[in-house]
């Protein structure tokens, strides 16, 4: 970075720059010089005294008045934004303006427009906000733009990616959850498994057994042998019933569904490779205020709040 940094990139710059002004210039001079050249009989020659194919001649009229007055004009011009703007390398100009500062004054400008339309919001809970017709609007297009590429616009998730309008939630689905996963995100891990459990058909046993706690097709000898494992090595966070830990993030195990994929080599994988899913922080991008009218209405797509909101 101090390559973009140092004076030597600067001095740079203001070269280019000042390199293409004065040329700009000199081929105005240049080209604004009306030569007179007279042929041998000393009569005045109007061409430039190049000849081609015999008798093809280049005239030598001088540059029309309108053409030369905008050239100066954007000579000026430059020079002038050259003075009140940064465009001579480290030189701030006479302004004094800057990319960013333009930048953080519209924020500034556009969050105090925003805290006048979320001041009402304040007071309210998540609960009540979720039931608001106007916060629901917000809110949804602050999912819309924030949370959709991940979510999917309908927040049903995809594969590795959870359905937030139903009621399995890894971490908890109070709005003061809801709001810690937003604001802090989540890191979910499930280990590698698979020297815990054993051998490749103790792995296989387990995974049956597995399929068997939400009634799912199964092996029902293989799940029976691989009950034990299960209560030894995966109870630890799935519980001994399989119905998860939110504490932990452990997902419930009995219901049927299956956030990165179903059936006996899916849950084998899972077991034998582990698994590393993380939600990221959205502090950094959204407000307080602005989190709190997402998770009104992600809460609210799990609660029956939408149809409520509308018919306000």
């Amino acid at each position: 970075m101090s390559d973009f940094i140092s004076n030597g990139w600067s001095t740079y710059v203001v070269g280019i720059v000042v390199f293409g002004l004065v040329y700009c210039v000199a081929v105005l001079l240049v080209a604004a010089r009306h030569k007179v050249i007279r042929d041998a009989q000393g009569n005045i020659d109007k061409t430039t005294g190049h000849v081609w194919d015999e008798d093809l001649r280049e005239l030598n009229n001088p540059l029309p008045m309108w053409w030369v007055g905008l050239f100066v004009l954007t000579i000026v011009f430059a020079l002038a934004y050259f003075a009140m703007y940064p465009a001579l390398g480290s030189a701030k100009g006479s302004l004094g303006w800057t990319s960013k500062g333009q930048l953080e004054a519209e924020n500034a400008k556009a969050v105090a427009e925003q805290d006048k339309i979320f001041a009402k919001f304040k007071p309210m809970s998540v609960e009540d906000l979720a039931r608001d017709p106007q916060a629901h609007a917000i809110g949804e297009r602050l999912f819309l733009n924030n949370c959709a590429a991940c979510h999917g616009s309908d927040a049903r998730g995809a594969k590795g990616f959870p359905n937030l309008t139903d009621t399995d939630w890894l971490h908890g689905g109070s709005p003061d959850k809801i709001v810690e996963t937003i604001t802090e995100g989540r890191r979910g891990q499930m280990p590698v498994m698979a020297a815990a459990v054993g051998g490749p058909e103790d792995v296989r046993n387990v995974a049956n057994y597995v399929l068997s706690l939400s009634g799912s097709g199964h092996n029902s000898i293989k799940a029976e042998l691989g009950r034990e494992k299960f209560k030894q090595v995966c109870s630890a966070c799935h519980g001994v019933e399989g119905k998860g830990t939110q504490a932990l993030g452990a997902p419930n195990l009995s219901d049927k569904i299956w956030l990165h994929g179903f059936g006996e080599d899916a849950i084998m994988t899972m077991v034998n490779n582990g698994k590393l899913n993380i939600m990221p922080a959205q502090k950094d991008r959204l407000s307080a205020d602005q989190i709190k009218l997402v998770a009104s209405y992600v809460w609210g797509l799990s609660n029956n709040a939408k149809t409520t909101a509308q018919a306000q």
